[in-house]
């Protein structure tokens, strides 16, 4: 069944491939757009880099087992691509438009204003930004309410998450059409306020600078932190999220360790935020208070226990962490 979206994206960098890749496996018709003007053969070597890394991405994706034979094949025939002398043919038609151009003003400018004269009125543009936020650029949008920022994770064709960032004048219909054309397509979409840093960004940034400082503290080796992450912290939190993880243990304990940290290393940077002490003055610590960020009144909690652990020995087993013991393999006693 042929797609009711037509998507443009402009831009034949690293994530305009990677969200083409993404959208095109999914079953949409994409056309990459390369709004600089170039020379001929500029245009053919472009397109060429991004078919040839579009390639290797498809053969890992066979080899992993998650492409049949001959997909590949179908999902290159949906990506288009066009120069900056087809660029206003190739959007005439589109209803999604994912801006994919470098991150700054003088750049996104001149394209927001293109896009503007040259796409649907109709159709959504959103910005895939890692740092404007959707407020600014808004501005340079005809038609604002259809426009939002939609944040892709690196590798784009592999990551569900979608970060979806509206401005005040985004239409509660431009997010929902655009949470549904991602979930349609396999995506997570989230939807955060117009903020620096979004939802990811902001809680990696604070994770990774700290993984440097116990590097340049000699607290430990690069290799034992990313230890720690990869077998420790990473693997929690792919199981319960960061707030659902303090109802799990108790606000109590991420209270108390946040004075220890904040007297101990640094009194700002472990500072625990006025959200953690209203929930200790109101009686809001979790799981066993039946409330904290989440609310647990009627809730099987030995049900929800079970399935999160559930999940979480799959995913030890799945990163052979956990091998399974049978009965004969216990050490014999004399």
């Amino acid at each position: 069944m042929a797609s009711e979206h037509r998507v443009a994206v402009l831009g034949a960098g690293r994530m305009g491939r990677g969200i083409a890749l993404s959208l095109s496996y999914a079953g949409h018709p994409v056309v990459v757009v390369d709004l600089k003007p170039r020379e001929a053969a500029a245009s053919r070597g472009l397109e060429a880099e991004m078919r040839a890394e579009i390639e290797r991405d498809l053969a890992f994706l066979s080899d992993v087992g998650v492409l049949e034979d001959g997909g590949g094949e179908v999902v290159q025939a949906s990506i288009r691509f066009a120069d900056a002398a087809g660029a206003a043919d190739a959007v005439a038609d589109a209803t999604i438009v994912f801006e994919c151009v470098p991150e700054t003003i003088e750049a996104k400018r001149p394209c927001y204003e293109w896009v503007s004269r040259h796409a649907p009125a109709d159709c959504i543009v959103a910005s895939t930004t890692s740092t404007i936020d959707a407020q600014t650029l808004a501005a340079l949008v005809t038609r604002p309410e259809r426009f939002l920022n939609a944040h892709w994770l690196n590798p784009a064709h592999l990551i569900p998450l979608v970060e979806l960032s509206p401005s005040v004048a985004t239409s509660s219909d431009t997010i929902h059409r655009m949470k549904q054309f991602l979930s349609a397509c396999g995506k997570v979409p989230i939807v955060c306020a117009s903020s620096p840093g979004y939802i990811v960004p902001r809680i990696q940034a604070l994770a990774m600078n700290e993984a440097a400082r116990l590097v340049e503290e000699g607290v430990a080796s690069a290799e034992d932190v990313d230890m720690a992450v990869r077998v420790g912290f990473g693997l929690r939190f792919a199981v319960l999220g960061l707030l659902e993880f303090i109802d799990w243990g108790g606000c109590d304990i991420l209270y108390h360790a946040s004075f220890f940290l904040s007297a101990k290393v640094d009194a700002t940077r472990f500072a625990a935020p006025k959200l953690i002490s209203d929930h200790m003055e109101q009686g809001r610590r979790g799981l066993r208070d039946g409330a904290g960020f989440y609310e647990y009144e009627g809730v099987d909690l030995g049900e929800y226990r079970r399935k999160r652990m559930h999940d979480f020995i799959h995913l030890l087993q799945a990163r052979q962490l956990m091998p399974v013991r049978g009965g004969n393999t216990r050490p014999d006693h004399q």
